[in-house]
């Protein structure tokens, strides 16, 4: 008798992706522009309230426009998906033989013979709107979007841009002296681009330490330019 395995198989692929990717885009502007920008500000201005002014009004106009782009970006991609399932629905009556050689080429993308795969197709051709999502899916590669996927994306950017804006502004809110509060914002800004890209790096499967150290080299560079670029315009 063969032996039974105590616990089941279970699937574990991430499937948030739409979720990660709003919380990416984001997350690392909201980390990496007003960070730049408050490092730049501190290379002219000795007080905090300029910078904080400054970067707040930076969060509020960045968190607006990203969610907007957002929002726009998952239109489009509802606006896109409906208009081509519509045609798929037309090309199955209209140009149901084309659509046959179609489902047949499919499947022999991978290794099945038209004759094996003539049962499915009958199958679907029994089933118009499961002919058409198979269509959709494998023959133009599209997925339906979640309903409400725009606002929800907008919201999603957005939020994670405020977040991640106010941690490079943490220190100037706090403290009085931009000689003071810079130093205290790249260390704490760098950590959180650690731990973000590495949070990033393992969900996505790109590897924590990898996506960490990727995340940092490119907001240290945006703010180390742009405080490079105040102070040598000051100077002038």
């Amino acid at each position: 008798m063969p032996h039974l395995q105590d616990s089941a198989h279970t699937e574990t692929h991430f499937e948030s992706s739409d979720l990660v990717r709003d919380v990416v885009i984001g997350m690392a502007d909201g980390l990496t522009v007003p960070f730049a920008l408050a490092a730049g500000l501190s290379g002219i201005v000795a007080s905090t309230h300029l910078v904080v002014v400054a970067g707040l009004a930076e969060i509020a106009a960045g968190s607006i426009a990203m969610g907007l782009g957002g929002y726009l970006a998952s239109r489009g991609d509802s606006e896109h998906y409906a208009s081509e399932r519509k045609r798929e629905e037309m090309e199955v009556v209209e140009r149901t033989r084309d659509e046959e050689e179609e489902i047949y080429e499919i499947f022999e993308e991978y290794g099945v013979t038209r004759t094996e795969s003539d049962s499915v197709l009958q199958a679907l051709k029994r089933n118009p709107k499961a002919w058409v999502d198979f269509m959709m899916r494998f023959e133009l590669g599209l997925e339906e979007p979640e309903a409400n996927r725009a606002r929800q994306s907008a919201i999603t950017i957005a939020a994670s841009y405020v977040v991640g804006g106010m941690v490079p502004l943490l220190p100037y809110i706090l403290l009085n002296e931009s000689s003071r509060a810079l130093p205290a914002s790249v260390v704490i800004t760098l950590l959180a681009l650690v731990v973000f890209g590495a949070v990033k790096g393992r969900l996505t499967g790109a590897g924590a330490w990898r996506s960490g150290l990727q995340t940092v080299l490119i907001g240290g560079l945006a703010a180390g330019a742009a405080y490079a670029l105040a102070r040598l315009f000051n100077a002038h």
